[in-house]
């Protein structure tokens, strides 16, 4: 007797899959464990030479140079003049008081100009992370302080404050937190809102032991070398213009043992105030310098940080970065204009 064909049922879906598809899943799940062990491990295991040749910070001192502990990290200075008013000079990020070579004597004619190396640069020491007590040496808030730490151990009871991109940051803080101490500012292309570093919901990544071990190779590669020499031209309106003197000026420093590190430290340091926020606080009259062909700092945001202070703005044609590498005696001008508006009697 025939019997129709039983048709075949159809897949039941409640099955489990094939055992192949099971094996990918596994080989997937090994894979990605992997790369995060690799991620995680790699980094720890990776060989990071020390700088080759590398000397202590006094090693490099020139017959101008003057050394003293502020904050428990010893600074590195020169001074220059005994005039009346006090300009103490802060240089801007990769820089240190080589930036200030043309400026100092021409303003130690009719003041006493003094420049200092900021943590991180120049001949300023380099502490490391568990060398320090107390605030972290490289945190702005704690550079801004630290201005006001060197006045008190060179006896300055009030000092007017010229701050260079980076430096102009440190110089509006120590302006906010300590207004009796600064009786002016002058802000050279400051990174007010154009702020350096690392973005803040990053730093957190940059701090571990991992990212602590292969940073001081990225600093390297980004400073070091043609690199370096690259981010130095560019600074300037003219490239050309930039002399072999000032590529070895600025790479100098690149020669004392851990500045590579000491550097990264500098990048992922807490910044809990942020400078914007203190422009409301300042109160002393500010003058504000800005290169129209500035590629770090834009010439709108120096503008924009002199419209919010109500400040008279130095505008600097067919100017970089650097209006008083680039044009020193415009600058010089600028700054004794300055000086010389300010009140005689809340001078020094």
């Amino acid at each position: 007797m025939d019997h129709a064909a039983t048709p075949e049922a159809p897949p039941d879906p409640s099955v489990a899959a094939p055992p192949r598809h099971g094996r990918a899943r596994r080989l997937i799940a090994w894979v990605l464990l992997g790369l995060l062990a690799a991620l995680l491990f790699v980094p720890l295991l990776w060989p990071v030479p020390e700088v080759p040749g590398a000397v202590e910070p006094r090693e490099l001192a020139g017959p101008d140079s003057l050394f003293v502990e502020v904050g428990g990290v010893e600074h590195h200075y020169v001074r220059s003049g005994t005039g009346g008013r006090v300009v103490i000079f802060l240089h801007g990020f990769g820089a240190s008081t080589f930036s200030w070579r043309d400026t100092l004597p021409d303003i130690a004619a009719r003041a006493t100009a003094i420049a200092f190396d900021r943590p991180g640069f120049g001949l300023t020491e380099r502490k490391l992370r568990g060398e320090w007590e107390g605030p972290n040496p490289y945190s702005p808030t704690t550079q801004a302080d630290n201005v006001i730490g060197l006045m008190d151990e060179l006896g300055i009871s009030q000092a007017v404050l010229v701050g260079h991109s980076a430096g102009g940051t440190i110089a509006v803080l120590a302006a906010a937190r300590h207004p009796e101490r600064v009786s002016g500012l002058v802000l050279e292309a400051p990174a007010i809102y154009t702020e350096g570093g690392a973005p803040r919901f990053v730093r957190p990544l940059l701090a571990t032991p991992q990212a602590r071990r292969i940073g001081p190779l990225i600093v390297r590669r980004a400073l070091a070398g043609d690199t370096g020499e690259r981010l130095v031209r560019a600074a300037w309106a003219d490239p050309s213009a930039v002399t072999d003197e000032v590529i070895e000026g600025y790479r100098a420093p690149l020669a004392i043992r851990d500045w590579d590190r000491a550097l990264w430290e500098l990048t992922i340091a807490p910044r809990p105030d942020r400078a914007a926020d203190a422009l409301d606080s300042i109160e002393c009259p500010v003058l504000v310098v800005a290169g129209t062909e500035d590629g770090t700092v834009p010439y709108a945001d120096s503008a924009r940080v002199a419209e919010v202070l109500g400040a008279r703005l130095a505008t600097f044609e067919d100017t970089g970065h650097i209006p008083h590498e680039e044009r020193p005696e415009r600058f010089a001008t600028e700054l004794f204009r300055f000086l010389d508006e300010l009140d005689p009697a809340c001078q020094s």
